[in-house]
């Protein structure tokens, strides 16, 4: 990894070792349940394909794209599937931000700092993050001996069936239903880079050169991570926002170059998401008898956030827009579906043009006259 004078910039075995041993246990389930919550998990995935499939008329019939593997994970197994991916995926951005620790004026102390201390904030963001997903389609997934991914190196489906238990105890609703649920919503997103094969190097494209235009001083990232981290042990005064304002993360280090490569990134993300949702409540009604009942108590969930605690953090690390995203990306695909159905929404996959843009998601009517008016012309 990247490094100088043999120190990395983040110790990521370390991060590893942090995340695993700060992330809160799971619900307590004796080890019967738990395997079967697995198979139950592992039956979904299958079901939740043919449905997906079904529904969105993305892969044709007969076609058979690359399988990707699906994995039921526990939560220091997600954490290591994810180090895995951002290794790969900032490898760029941590070359860069080498060379300017080296030259920068907080260099030496950069350097003092060194990867284990990164390592360890890096671990204490993954710990929070590792109890609250359900579940994710990791679209950048290097094989590892632990952890197998697509024959091309990128896609597999991670369920976490500790995380997926909690919250459907503390929902109070159907479990069966709500595996499956869950499972439709994974499934869409695994459905959406199979199905539309210039997807997933279009998003790397869009990342890598986001990364690419990052200008910032290392000790900037550095203090953002603590102040992540401090308010994760308590240790930020309460009420003390700073002079950002409570920006992200992502916000934080933008440059002007930055900015519209994030608002593109913004919106494929909306759509990826909203899709995803759109899908899982329109093949829910036939499949997930209690998917009303669900989908009013997650959605209840989402908005009211865990804690100000809580709160606050979503915010620091950009989760709040994830969520933003979800909504905003909903409407937009249930408006083209029901102006246009969903052949004429799947022009959205055609190619990287025809994707939405931002302000397209917010107003998809226009999407709708560029896209269509230029096909029908």
């Amino acid at each position: 990894m990247t490094s100088i004078g043999g120190a990395e910039m983040v110790d990521w075995n370390l991060a590893v070792a942090t995340a695993t041993r700060l992330v809160r246990p799971g619900p307590e389930i004796s080890r019967e349940e738990a395997r079967e919550v697995v198979a139950e998990l592992r039956r979904h995935a299958g079901a939740a394909e043919e449905h997906v499939r079904s529904f969105t008329r993305l892969i044709p019939e007969g076609t058979e794209p690359e399988d990707t593997p699906v994995l039921v994970v526990d939560r220091p197994g997600w954490i290591k599937a994810n180090v895995a991916g951002f290794r790969e995926l900032l490898r760029p951005l941590l070359g860069k931000m080498q060379d300017r620790r080296g030259n920068g004026p907080g260099g030496a102390v950069l350097g003092a700092v060194g990867g284990k201390v990164t390592g360890v904030e890096v671990g204490m963001l993954l710990s929070f993050l590792a109890s609250r997903v359900l579940g994710q389609y990791e679209t950048f997934a290097p094989v590892t001996r632990e952890l197998p991914a697509s024959a091309d190196g990128g896609g597999r489906l991670l369920l976490v069936a500790p995380n997926i238990v909690h919250v459907e105890r503390e929902l109070d609703v159907d479990p069966h239903d709500f595996r499956l649920w869950v499972a439709l919503h994974e499934e869409t997103h695994r459905t959406q880079f199979t199905g539309v094969p210039w997807l997933r190097d279009h998003l790397q494209g869009e990342i890598q050169s986001f990364l690419e235009e990052t200008d910032v001083d290392p000790m900037t990232v550095l203090e953002r991570l603590r102040e992540a981290a401090q308010s994760l042990a308590g240790g930020r005064p309460e009420g003390e926002d700073g002079e950002d304002g409570g920006r992200s993360l992502v916000e934080l280090v933008q440059t002007p170059a930055q900015r519209q490569i994030l608002g593109r990134l913004t919106a494929v993300m909306s759509l990826l998401e909203g899709h995803a949702d759109y899908v899982m409540d329109g093949v829910g009604p036939e499949v997930v008898s209690s998917v009303g009942e669900i989908r009013e108590k997650f959605q209840q969930r989402r908005a009211r956030g865990a804690s100000r605690l809580d709160q606050a953090l979503r915010k620091l690390l950009g989760l709040d827009a994830k969520l933003r995203q979800y909504r905003d990306g909903e409407r937009f695909v249930r408006a083209v579906v029901d102006e246009v159905g969903m052949d004429g929404f799947n022009r959205v996959w055609t190619s990287p043009n025809t994707l939405p843009t931002k302000a397209e998601i917010a107003k998809p009517t226009d999407w709708i006259a560029r896209v269509h008016r230029r096909a029908e012309s």
